[in-house]
């Protein structure tokens, strides 16, 4: 049995949502959108990681062709993060043959289809290659959200298959592994046992969804609902989970909602949290936050009851996200809580 808390510290982080992934593909975006100066800020804020999502588009053509100088904004990236003190995730946002805004598409034939996995095999032995030799500040994130759910085996398999060959030229590098759902955290069980001591098992929080996107234009059931503060109520919990999809439920089962707001994130870590204890693995929150869309003040009190149980556990995390994206820490939404934000992040 190997010792799985040995592992890298990653306790308060950002995410750079926007700038090499869900974006313009141009050197134009990339060069102008994140500079030195945001990441001295990001660790002026008090933060000690960024969470850097990247898609293929960034690094490949549209026919597969490598685009190698592309390459520099991982390079430059972490030469600021080691000026500042930061560490580094390397999520792969988008794969070959996989995206989680495309879920249930036929475009997703990653795990279906031997030469796409191989593809993607490759293309992180290129990245271990890389920035293999900083296992003390560069961590890689293997794929951001897996959301069907039969894919559960068949991405723990392509998963181990990954690792074993970057392992070959990164033995040490931490490597954050999450599951489906949308890296629900009622997945992380569904993980198995790690590969070996330097796995961390991740999930995303945006719960309950109806207060964290409200009015998202791209959740068709809440676009246009009247603004929800937060906490509530049991009853304000049932009810407005009940206008959700069974899609977007599934990230929160109804049962939850018969506790008070001030318990629902421990209820909802709590298999997680056993299970991880159980094999002895670090768990970690890749993703959470709210939506410009919402009053400040329960703004204010979500962050705070998330980061109760985060604290309690001794969960790391990354708040999504720095700048944009409807969610921007830096925006002028969040100007008049920012302070107040930072507590509790």
């Amino acid at each position: 049995e190997f010792n799985l808390k040995n592992t890298i510290n990653l306790k308060k982080g950002i995410n750079l949502g926007g700038w090499l992934s869900q974006c313009e593909y141009n050197n134009e975006h990339y060069d102008s959108f994140i500079n030195e100066e945001d990441i001295k800020n990001i660790s002026e804020m008090g933060f000690d990681h960024i969470r850097v999502p990247f898609d293929l588009e960034l690094i490949e053509t549209d026919n597969g062709n490598p685009i190698l100088e592309n390459y520099k904004y991982f390079d430059n990236c972490i030469e600021w993060a080691e000026k500042y003190g930061l560490k580094v995730i390397l999520d792969m946002h988008k794969a070959p043959g996989y995206s989680f805004i495309e879920a249930y598409a036929p475009t997703n034939t990653l795990l279906n289809t031997e030469s796409i996995q191989n593809h993607y095999i490759n293309l992180w032995v290129e990245m271990a290659k890389r920035y293999g030799k900083h296992p003390d500040m560069v961590v890689f994130e293997l794929l951001n959200e897996l959301v069907e759910e039969h894919l559960s085996e068949p991405w723990n398999i392509l998963s181990h298959k990954t690792i074993a060959e970057i392992r070959k030229y990164a033995p040490d590098t931490k490597i954050i592994v999450g599951g489906i759902n949308w890296n629900s955290v009622f997945a992380v069980k569904l993980l198995g046992k790690p590969y070996d001591e330097n796995i961390i098992y991740n999930f995303h929080c945006y719960e309950p969804l109806f207060f964290t996107h409200q009015r998202a234009y791209w959740v068709p059931e809440i676009k246009d609902i009247e603004e929800i503060e937060y906490p509530l109520s049991k009853e304000q919990l049932i009810q407005y989970n009940g206008i959700l999809s069974d899609e977007h439920q599934k990230t929160l089962r109804n049962s939850f909602f018969n506790k008070e707001s001030s318990e629902l994130f421990e209820a909802i870590f709590e298999d997680a949290v056993k299970f991880a204890e159980k094999i002895n693995v670090q768990l970690y929150c890749g993703e959470y936050g709210v939506i410009d869309q919402a009053p400040l003040e329960g703004t204010v009190n979500w962050f705070k009851a998330i980061n109760t149980a985060f604290e309690k556990h001794n969960i790391g995390r990354a708040v999504w996200t720095y700048k944009e994206k409807d969610f921007g820490l830096i925006d002028e939404h969040y100007a008049p809580v920012k302070d107040e934000i930072l507590k509790y992040l």
